[in-house]
């Protein structure tokens, strides 16, 4: 007999999604500013670079403390 395996998805969450969003974000944002930096003799505003991180490292945060404090209702 042949058993046939159920194979379960899980699917992401988009808290997860998200993060992993932001994750990219964060990533691509670095590279090009190095390789901008490389490129021409400028550098990117330290406002902009500032707001940036402060936006999607404050998302971050916020993520982070929702899935620590939903496993912690869990438990």
């Amino acid at each position: 007999m042949e058993r046939k395996r159920t194979q379960t998805k899980k699917k992401l969450s988009a808290l997860d999604k998200y993060v992993i969003f932001s994750l990219a974000c964060i990533l691509i944002f670095t590279i090009v500013a190095i390789v901008y930096q490389f490129i021409s003799e400028d550098s990117i505003s330290d406002s902009l670079i500032a707001a940036f991180f402060g936006v999607f490292g404050g998302e971050l945060l916020m993520l982070c403390m929702i899935k620590r404090l939903k496993l912690k209702k869990e438990v």
